[in-house]
């Protein structure tokens, strides 16, 4: 209920297309955030996000200057950002449990705005495209019906999702953006890559490829970032993949195989390898406990010791 745009609650929303159709200036917004310049983010400062995770943080953070998430096709990119506080959430979603995910996030941001009297709940959306099979609608529908049924109020302020992030190039429709980052201290989303989707970026993937669902990647109170353990059947029927050819692997674990970056193909081969390599694993986790990751004196995160 409690979804605002431009200081109006939304009715029920029984489509992107008939939301954008009443809120022409969702339109003029997502069109003017398209058009923004990519921005490479460099490595230092930066929190990357994979699919299934989150992460949140405030202004005062000094470790985490931008939180940021690429690769997105029929994914959607979601911030949450609470203006009094300054606490933000960045997640990537793709449809496994919007229903359950949603309110961790509210939940989340909530918690860090606690002490903050002032101020209201911002809702940026981006990703999806016009993709044949309709999976892009199906999660923006959701998404946007989740957060109407929180009951805190929340304003949608940019919306650039399926319809609006379409385009079309020698016949075949992709995303306009893949991927934002957004700025922990002004709260500014915009069009972002990165070269470094770590640490762990390996296990990470395999925790998503192997059916783990949203988690909150960091502790924002102790700056670090914390991969909870994670387990997995051994599956060696997988390393059939490993010989199939890309286009292949594209039809059947893609779900929008004419869309993905280039590099989609030898990240689902290098995660396979990871679970090949990987078959057990707890020994991951020694002892049961979480990996644990700390900023260093180079900007670069590096293990760090469990206390």
């Amino acid at each position: 209920m409690p979804l605002f745009i431009q200081s109006r609650e939304v009715d029920h929303i029984n489509s992107t297309k008939e939301l954008f159709d009443r809120n022409p200036h969702l339109q003029e917004n997502a069109r003017a955030f398209r058009s923004k310049p990519l921005v490479v983010v460099d490595t230092k400062g930066l929190l990357y996000i994979q699919q299934r995770e989150f992460a949140a943080t405030t202004p005062d953070d000094d470790c985490v200057s931008v939180i940021g998430s690429d690769d997105a096709t029929t994914c959607h990119l979601v911030v949450l950002r609470h203006t009094g506080s300054g606490a933000v959430c960045l997640a990537h979603c793709d449809g496994s449990s919007t229903w359950s995910e949603v309110p961790l996030f509210v939940r989340t941001v909530t918690l860090l705005s606690s002490v903050c009297k002032e101020g209201r709940l911002e809702l940026h959306l981006v990703g999806g495209f016009n993709d044949e099979s309709k999976t892009s609608h199906s999660l923006s529908h959701n998404i946007l019906a989740a957060f109407q049924k929180q009951k805190e109020d929340i304003h949608l302020e940019t919306c650039c999702i399926t319809e609006m992030n379409d385009s079309v190039i020698n016949g075949t429709h992709r995303p306009v953006v893949y991927g934002i980052g957004v700025d922990v201290k002004t709260g500014e989303v915009f069009p972002s890559s990165f070269s470094y989707k770590g640490p762990a970026e390996e296990l990470r993937a395999a925790r998503t490829f192997s059916g783990g669902q949203m988690v909150n990647i960091y502790d924002s109170s102790r700056r670090l970032v914390k991969i909870d353990p994670c387990k997995w059947s051994p599956n060696l029927d997988i390393g059939f993949w490993l010989s199939q050819k890309d286009d292949i692997i594209l039809k059947y674990l893609s779900t929008s195989p004419m869309a993905e970056p280039p590099h989609f193909v030898q990240h689902m081969k290098s995660t396979i390898r990871f679970l090949l390599e990987h078959p057990n694993s707890s020994i991951l986790f020694p002892g049961g406990q979480p990996q644990l990751f700390q900023r260093n004196d180079n900007g670069d995160w590096e293990t760090a010791v469990q206390p």
